[in-house]
């Protein structure tokens, strides 16, 4: 039997680590759109992914529900910050795209140092890991997630990503992935 736990270990564990190389690398690559701007979810798309991320408006349901919370506010000068990535590793390794899912939380911190959630982000690894190749670019709703983008670190593979923003305004599109009136500390 315990040979059946430790592989399935190493594999959460490298998850995990991929998983939290997403959120705490700082960022400096720019995404790129294969659709015709930055787009925005109809008032019934983002209804659906606030409905089902509502309840971790609480962080501590948040934590609870198997997201990690990072400790770097990851921000790229010029173009706002994303904010403190909560990353559910379990989420982050598979590869389905569940609007009700979403692979990351972001969040922010208050005046009085409160976490406050800001949107999600949902995560898929590159099939083929080919920066070159884009057969396997995940969509939510019609909309084409950023990438394949490498790693922002050595264990995070090459990925697509997509981030909304359902519970903070963002003057830069609700697709985009940088949001001006988010700051970092």
């Amino acid at each position: 039997m315990k040979n059946k736990k430790t592989p399935r270990r190493t594999i959460r564990r490298s998850a995990l680590a991929a998983s939290l190389a997403v959120a705490t690398a700082p960022l400096a690559v720019a995404h790129a759109h294969d659709d015709a701007g930055i787009g925005r979810l109809t008032g019934p798309q983002t209804q659906v992914i606030r409905t089902a991320t509502q309840a971790f408006r609480d962080v501590n349901t948040a934590l609870a529900s198997g997201y990690v919370a990072t400790d770097e506010c990851v921000a790229l000068p010029g173009e706002g910050a994303m904010g403190y990535h909560f990353v559910n590793p379990a989420l982050a390794s598979d590869m389905n795209v569940d609007p009700t899912l979403p692979e990351v939380l972001l969040y922010e911190r208050d005046a009085r140092g409160r976490w406050r959630l800001l949107g999600v982000e949902y995560f898929k690894a590159d099939a083929d890991q080919d920066l070159d190749t884009t057969a396997d670019r995940p969509t939510l709703f019609g909309h084409a997630f950023d990438g394949p983008m490498p790693g922002h670190d050595p264990q995070m593979p090459a990925h697509y990503d997509l981030h909304v923003w359902v519970f903070k305004h963002n003057p830069s599109g609700q697709l985009a992935a940088w949001n001006p009136d988010v700051a970092c500390p």
